[in-house]
């Protein structure tokens, strides 16, 4: 290469560095991507979209401290803590603000006789349609105590559910409801 191609070479280069920060630091407005002006998107609901067992559909209550298990009759961890669920909710049954929802993907013809051989007095349902993604899991037992579109606790796995704590939890709540 000639000392001239050399000089013609480096200016084409200096040329194009000069460009590059130009386009990159002096656009025109029209070229500058537009900023979304779009609210954001609200938060997706913890709600579920439940049946009765005998296919009524039910709208779960936010205003209403809610008790939701997810559940199912073939599950050992879950019928290891359905005891203690039901302690809970004779506790809270007849409290007009606090909600129990027990809730299977089975269809009602397992659930029923299972729940009369078991001779559980819970609330339970059947989802109708897909689980919000803060409750979306594939292990179950999954629980969660929630109020107002918040998750207050959840716990994956079976759990003794009368306890102090959980009463304490649901208690301070109603509190401040």
């Amino acid at each position: 290469m000639t000392p001239g191609t050399k000089k013609i070479a480096l200016a084409f280069l200096v040329l194009l560095a000069l460009a590059a920060v130009y386009f990159s630091f002096f656009k025109s407005p029209v070229d500058q991507p537009v900023a979304d002006v779009s609210p954001p998107a609200a938060p997706e609901s913890v709600y579920l979209s439940l049946t009765s067992l005998d296919g009524k559909p039910v709208a779960m209550d936010e205003n209403k401290v809610s008790f939701v298990n997810v559940w199912a009759t073939w599950c050992g961890p879950c019928n290891m803590e359905m005891p203690g669920i039901q302690k809970l909710y004779n506790k809270y049954k007849e409290h007009k603000k606090v909600a129990f929802y027990i809730i299977s993907d089975e269809d009602a013809e397992t659930v029923v006789p299972f729940i009369a051989r078991k001779g559980y007095d819970l609330p339970f349902y059947q989802y109708a349609g897909p689980y919000p993604a803060a409750l979306d899991g594939n292990a179950i037992p999954r629980t969660y105590i929630i109020y107002k579109g918040k998750i207050l606790t959840e716990e994956i796995g079976a759990s003794q559910w009368d306890r102090p704590e959980v009463i304490d939890l649901i208690e301070k709540q109603l509190a401040e409801i």
